[in-house]
C-alpha cells in the first residue's frame, strides 16, 4: 500500500512539475479570478441590469498568451456587439417569438463566417441565444435602455480579463517548448539504442514495424513541439516578463526541430531497410553488423544526451565505410550497407547540429 501511495505521489509530483501543466493551472486560476472580478464590478459596483455578460466575456477572453487575449478579446467585443445589435433589430422588428429567435440565430450564424470575426464568429450566435432567451423584456423602451448596459458589461469583462492576464504572471511558454524538445531527443535516442540491441540479437521476430510506428509517434511529437514553439513566440509579444526573461534560446528551436524532423526520417529509413533485408532473407556480415550496431547505439546515446564532440564517431563511421570497400561483398549487400551508412551519417550530422545549436538541457 505504501508503495502504491508513493507511486501516486511521484506521478502527481511529476505532473505538477510539468511546465505545460503549471501554465494550464495558472491560466485556469486567472480565468476564475477575472470572471469573479468582472461579475463583481458589473453586478455589485455598477449594478448593471445584465451583469452576466461581464463574467461570461471574461471567461471567454483569458487565453494562453497576452497577445491572443488582446486580439481575441477585440474580436469577442465585436462579435458580442454584433450579436446584441442583431438581437435588438430582430426583436424590435418582429417581437420575441420562436420565429424571430430562429431568424436572429440564422443571421448570427451567417455573420459568423465573416473574416472580420475570425475565431470568435460563433460568439455572435451564442450572444443571440443568451440575449433573446434571457435578456429581453416585452417593453420596447426598456429593451432600448438595456443596450448600453449590455455593451458596457461586455467591455468590462474583456478589459478585466486583459488586465489580469497581462499583470498576474503573464505566461511565457518557453519551458514547455524546451521540455517537449528534450522529450523528443530522449525518445529518438532510446529508439536508436533499442534498434541496435535487437539487431545484435538477430532474432527471427524483428520489430521493424514497431520501430516505424515509433517514428510516426515521434513525428507527431515534433508537430506538437512546433505548436509549442509558435505559442512560446506569441507569448513574448506584449508580455512585460519578456524583459526579465529574454528567451534568446527560443530563436534556435525552429532550427533544432527541423533537424529533428530530418533525424526521425533517417531513423525510419534505417528501419525500413532492415525490414526489407529480413524479407529478402539477407544475412549480414558479422564484421559489419557488430561495428554498425555499436555506432548506431552510440549515435542514440548522443541524441539522447547531445554532446558537441563527434569527431571520434565520424571517424569510426568513415573507417567502417573504408573497410567495407575492400571486402568481397555480394551485389545485394552493397546497396543495403551503403544506404545504412548514409542514413547513419545523416543522423550523426543531426546530432552535431542539435548538440551545438541549443543551450536547452543543463
Amino acid at each position: 500500500m505504501d508503495t502504491e501511495h508513493g507511486t501516486v505521489r511521484s506521478r502527481a509530483g511529476a505532473w505538477l512539475r510539468s511546465p505545460t501543466n503549471q501554465v494550464d493551472l495558472l491560466q485556469t486560476a486567472k480565468a476564475a479570478v477575472a470572471t469573479m472580478v468582472a461579475w463583481a464590478l458589473a453586478e455589485m459596483v455598477l449594478e448593471l441590469q445584465q451583469a452576466f455578460l461581464a463574467p461570461w466575456m471574461a471567461l471567454l477572453t483569458v487565453h494562453a498568451t497576452v497577445y491572443r487575449t488582446f486580439w481575441r478579446g477585440t474580436q469577442t467585443v465585436l462579435a458580442v456587439g454584433t450579436g446584441i445589435l442583431v438581437s435588438f433589430v430582430v426583436v424590435q422588428a418582429f417581437g420575441t417569438t420562436v420565429l424571430s429567435f430562429g431568424l436572429a440565430l440564422v443571421v448570427g450564424l451567417v455573420l459568423a463566417r465573416a473574416k472580420l470575426y475570425r475565431d470568435e464568429g460563433m460568439t455572435i450566435a451564442t450572444t443571440v441565444v443568451f440575449i433573446i432567451t434571457v435578456g429581453y423584456d416585452s417593453s420596447t423602451e426598456q429593451t432600448i435602455d438595456l443596450l448600453p448596459d449590455r455593451l458596457l458589461a461586455t467591455a468590462i469583462g474583456v478589459l478585466v480579463a486583459l488586465i489580469v492576464n497581462a499583470t498576474v504572471f503573464p505566461p511565457l511558454n518557453d519551458r514547455s517548448a524546451q521540455q517537449q524538445i528534450d522529450a523528443i531527443d530522449r525518445r529518438l535516442g532510446r529508439l536508436l539504442g533499442d534498434m541496435a540491441t535487437q539487431l545484435r540479437q538477430h532474432s527471427e521476430e524483428q520489430e521493424e514495424d514497431d520501430w516505424i510506428e515509433r517514428t510516426r509517434d515521434l513525428s507527431a511529437d515534433v508537430d506538437h513541439a512546433w505548436s509549442l514553439v509558435r505559442t512560446a513566440r506569441e507569448s513574448g509579444s506584449w508580455n512585460p516578463r519578456r524583459r526579465r526573461h529574454p528567451g534568446d534560446e527560443l530563436e534556435s528551436y525552429p532550427q533544432v526541430l527541423e533537424r529533428l524532423e530530418e533525424g526521425v526520417s533517417y531513423v525510419r529509413s534505417i528501419a525500413r531497410l532492415v525490414r526489407e533485408s529480413d524479407r529478402d532473407a539477407q544475412t549480414w556480415e558479422p564484421m559489419f553488423l557488430e561495428r554498425y550496431t555499436d555506432l548506431l547505439a552510440e549515435a542514440g546515446r548522443r541524441v539522447a544526451e547531445p554532446e558537441p564532440e563527434l569527431a571520434a564517431l565520424r571517424e569510426h563511421l568513415q573507417d567502417l565505410g573504408n573497410d567495407l570497400s575492400t571486402e568481397d561483398l555480394s551485389g545485394k549487400l552493397w546497396p543495403l550497407y551503403g544506404a545504412l551508412l548514409a542514413n547513419l551519417q545523416m543522423i550523426v550530422d543531426v546530432v552535431d547540429d542539435v548538440a551545438t545549436a541549443r543551450p536547452v538541457r543543463t
